[in-house]
């Protein structure tokens, strides 16, 4: 194969670093107010748009029910499903919806209790409905984390009780949560402000302040301090904020939402149709690809076309930003 075309695209804005940027806002703000650790990340690209201190290994007390979440939804076939409360549910100490023994709860209901109330007692159940034992369920909890490409992260439990061995970091528990809010019956779950079947109102305050705000969880220990996971939408860009150990979180991710929402928008840069040389032939894009670019950073972006034969395939277009590979695709025989 061969590079037979090369693109610059004229766009907009002048030059901007490629990596996570410290927003001017947010560098403005004393230090007691921010988290230990805080990443704020593009949902479908995972770009991370703003990082402090991301890969430190942290607690990150209630807000470890984002994996449990998902980790249940992937598993089970039927949330619908109900079965009695073990014993070993009942009365876990913290966050509770006080669950009894014998109690029939459907799959659906504890994950709400889980998200909204932040149960100690549904993540217990839920668990152990999963897969047996707290345990067993922890390791599928570890293999939910490495399918999200969350590689420095540690659960030893379903509800983020200190522990041991439980951890987990900024950058990794947003990586998690992106992966969890692709997942359509999580994300209804988590941006649900009450949940009138046992009429449990949500935790999180960021469904109330923030505009656009779509959940996710909120969490906090003595050992981990607050912590929050945000979501929102606007303007065709979801952000997930991930603050760990932080003093004031709703106003630190707000904070920290605003000023990525104002540094970045999300760019279509190809389109479903769009047609390319390729040799001495036409070849068409089947798909859209979207990413949130700061100002300037468009003029960084080249596309290269390379020639295939396989089929209707007659070639490949990649996408770079800053000589970074972002995305590639086929393209198609006219």
């Amino acid at each position: 194969m061969k590079i037979c075309s090369f693109f610059m695209l004229p766009f907009l804005f002048a030059t901007a670093s490629m990596g996570a940027t410290t927003f001017t806002s947010a560098a403005k703000v004393s230090k007691d107010v921010e988290g230990k650790a805080e990443c704020v990340m593009e949902l479908h690209s995972r770009r991370i748009l703003y990082e402090k201190n991301g890969d430190i290994r942290l607690p990150m007390a209630s807000t470890t029910k984002i994996a449990t979440a998902i980790t249940v939804l992937d598993s089970c076939e039927d949330i619908s499903a109900e079965f009695p409360i073990p014993q070993e549910a009942q009365g876990i100490e913290g966050s509770s919806v006080y669950l009894k023994c014998g109690e029939v709860y459907s799959v659906e209901d504890l994950l709400y209790g889980l998200m909204l109330r932040s149960g100690n007692d549904c993540a217990a159940a839920l668990a152990l409905y999963s897969a047996g034992s707290i345990e067993k369920f922890a390791s599928q909890m570890n293999k939910t984390a490495q399918k999200a490409g969350a590689l420095a992260t540690s659960f030893k439990n379903p509800h983020g009780l200190p522990r041991e061995g439980h951890y987990t970091t900024a950058r990794d528990l947003t990586m998690i949560s992106c992966y969890a809010m692709e997942n359509p019956s999580f994300k209804k779950i988590v941006s649900t402000r009450y949940y009138e079947p046992r009429h449990w109102a949500n935790k999180n305050k960021m469904l109330h302040l923030y505009d656009g705000g779509i959940g996710i969880k909120t969490g906090y220990t003595k050992e981990a301090g607050r912590c929050l996971v945000s979501a929102a939408e606007r303007n065709g860009m979801t952000l997930v904020c991930t603050l760990l150990n932080c003093p004031t979180t709703y106003e630190r991710s707000t904070l920290l939402l605003d000023d990525a929402f104002l540094a970045f928008q999300q760019v279509k840069i190809l389109s479903n149709g769009d047609i390319f040389k390729v040799g001495n032939q036409k070849g068409k894009v089947c798909e859209d690809f979207f990413y949130p670019l700061m100002e300037g950073e468009e003029q960084q972006i080249e596309m290269h076309i390379t020639e295939q034969a396989c089929g209707k395939i007659i070639g490949q277009i990649e996408i770079y930003l800053a000589k970074r590979l972002l995305f590639s695709t086929n393209l198609y025989k006219l």
